[in-house]
């Protein structure tokens, strides 16, 4: 078997030479040449194909954030991508561990104005997907219009982790309360706080969607003697802190037959962006973005019909990918075509045909420089045997015609060490021919 496969071998590398016109190194070089080609080819086939599982850091169970996701996971099933849901304490946790490379997380919820003291510059934004207000909702038997009225008081800001607490702080600071004064600062979760304010344990609370869940903030609207916060210098706020804007929540909104709110509230707060890294895969990002606008796309207490997602970021910067869904949509293919196939399709053109175009000429091109080579060696000894003719011209002695013959003979043996396939049989063989006409012109002018 071993003696049939070598004769199997030596046979097909004879009829691939001869049919290409090529030596057997040249015709190495090309297998070698198409076999990387093919090995890269496949190599980026897979690896340019969209992961089928994305990792979300969201929010903790039961907040707005989670929520969000597990409808996000539904969207993207349907494309055949599945989504891991991570919880999470909120904004802050969040961006962390997208921030860190060695945590496995691809996309996060993170509300504007979190500072992680972290390095960003490998995260994009796809966009803001929602505001996020902020409620501020406290125990008085009279209504407080400002946060500075808060001072000395119980004030639950949210747990460590979590937007509510870091925008509380910033806030609180605004209004000169900071922790360590006479103010009671608590870190308390939304449903320890909310159960404590509603026992008369904490005097306010700040709770926003990263956080809380819809029934917290539900019940508190609906507990007797306790109030949600009335920002009257949300239009001040919004002008000192750039990420914040002025929200208004209409007045009988929460329950038209309880007239809850009872009046409109002016709230403040930041808005949410969908943050990914630098790396996502273009259809996955496209993905997002249309799962996005299947989720915040519709009409809200907070905000118009198609008012989100939208190309607007403050601190990190959208992504090419999200820009140019933003102004184009989804791409050709997959607009009418199945995520799966779409995927497919892109690849065979993104990575098949242009190997192909490239490998195809290089191919050709191998076979044609190697046939001049050969042709050149070929003239080599053409353009010796036309020196060596031009002598003839005059008449020559014995010396000198044997000196020419010595010279003939030599080009003679070095022709015949020429390897040549057989595609040049016909020209090696005329050269040979035309040595032997030289040969008798030699020997018909000597003296």
């Amino acid at each position: 078997m071993g003696l049939i496969h070598k004769i199997s071998i030596a046979r097909a590398q004879a009829v691939f030479t001869e049919f290409f016109g090529l030596g057997r190194t040249a015709a190495a070089i090309i297998v070698l040449l198409i076999c990387i080609g093919m090995i890269f080819a496949v190599f980026w086939f897979f690896h340019s194909a969209p992961p089928d599982t994305l990792v979300m850091t969201s929010g903790p169970e039961g907040s707005i954030f989670r929520s969000n996701a597990e409808k996000y996971a539904k969207i993207l099933a349907r494309n055949g991508v599945k989504l891991k849901i991570l919880t999470s304490e909120g904004s802050l946790e969040n961006l962390k561990r997208l921030a860190n490379p060695s945590f496995h997380v691809d996309i996060g919820f993170v509300q504007g104005g979190v500072d992680a003291d972290v390095k960003t510059d490998k995260l994009v934004s796809l966009g803001s997907i929602s505001y996020q207000p902020l409620l501020v909702f406290y125990r008085s038997e009279t209504p407080v219009d400002l946060l500075s009225e808060l001072s000395g008081k119980r004030i639950a800001i949210g747990h460590a982790g979590s937007g509510s607490r870091t925008l509380s702080l910033s806030l609180l600071e605004a209004n000169g309360i900071e922790p360590g004064g006479k103010t009671v600062l608590m870190d308390l979760n939304a449903t320890d706080a909310t159960k404590d304010l509603i026992e008369d344990k904490v005097d306010a609370v700040f709770l926003m969607g990263d956080s809380a869940s819809v029934q917290n903030i539900r019940t508190l609207m609906r507990t007797p003697g306790i109030h949600l916060l009335d920002f009257t210098q949300a239009e001040g706020y919004t002008r000192r802190i750039a990420y914040l804007s002025k929200l208004d929540l209409p007045k009988g909104s929460i329950d038209f037959g309880k007239d809850i709110p009872a009046h409109d509230v002016h709230l403040i707060g930041p808005t949410v962006e969908l943050i990914a890294r630098s790396n996502l895969h273009p259809a996955l990002s496209d993905l997002l973005i249309e799962a996005a606008q299947e989720v915040h796309g519709g009409a809200g207490l907070l905000r118009h019909k198609d008012e989100f997602p939208a190309p607007v970021s403050y601190e990190f910067a959208i992504s090419d990918d999200a820009t140019r869904y933003y102004k184009s949509g989804k791409s050709f293919l997959y607009r009418y075509l199945p995520f799966w196939m779409a995927s497919l399709v892109n690849r065979i053109l993104v990575v098949i045909v242009p190997m192909i175009v490239v490998m195809v000429p290089a191919m050709k091109m191998v076979p044609a420089i190697y046939r001049w080579r050969i042709s050149l060696g070929i003239y080599r000894w053409y353009r010796a045997m036309l020196t060596l003719e031009q002598e003839l011209l005059v008449q020559v002695d014995p010396v000198k015609q044997k000196e020419l013959l010595l010279r003939l003979d030599s080009i003679e043996q070095a022709v015949n060490n020429m390897k040549v396939p057989a595609s040049f049989a016909e020209q090696f063989y005329i050269l040979r021919g035309h040595i032997g006409f030289v040969r008798d012109r030699l020997k018909g002018r000597g003296i």
